[in-house]
């Protein structure tokens, strides 16, 4: 059994809310591989990168993703940067995967000023910009789809991924 459908981008991108709203509209469950990490963890996701580092963080997402997608059931979120693992994108290969594309003036307005964001705790902006150039590929490489999340409400965004999914 695979997710109904993979949801993947940047931070601020929506993958969150939409998922949430997503599921909702498609009557199932909706899983996020961070709140996954938290819960192994039993601590938030800033604090795994304070007390063990992003190497360890990396560790556990990849392998919550791995259970996320053996489990496959319904609206599957992954974090901003699980895609940089190899392994992770392997995985995605047959997968209906939906990359919610945002650019950084947007990104930056939902994202604010990080807070709760490891990666973004210096100089969000240039930051983010970073990780969109660096990202950006990589979600395109295990994209089925692609969805415009830029200026339009989550539930415009949901409307479009509901529409491309099979009846």
């Amino acid at each position: 059994m695979a997710p109904v459908v993979v949801l993947v981008g940047a931070p601020g991108c929506g993958k969150t809310t939409v998922g949430r709203a997503l599921a909702a509209t498609l009557g199932v469950e909706f899983r996020d591989t961070d709140a996954d990490i938290e819960q192994m963890a039993g601590k938030p996701i800033p604090e795994i990168f304070i007390d063990e580092g992003e190497a360890h963080f990396r560790t556990l997402e990849r392998a919550a993703v791995a259970a996320a997608l053996a489990a496959g059931t319904g609206v599957l979120a992954l974090g901003g940067g699980a895609v940089l693992a190899e392994e992770t994108r392997a995985a995605l290969i047959g997968h209906r995967v939906v990359h919610l594309s945002v650019e950084l003036p947007d990104a930056v307005r939902r994202v604010g000023l990080g807070a709760g964001r490891p990666l973004l705790a210096i100089n969000p902006r240039a930051t983010l910009k970073h990780l969109l150039d660096q990202r950006r590929p990589l979600y395109a490489e295990v994209a089925t789809e692609t969805v415009v999340t830029d200026g339009r409400p989550p539930a415009q965004v949901v409307a479009d991924i509901a529409a491309l999914l099979p009846r």
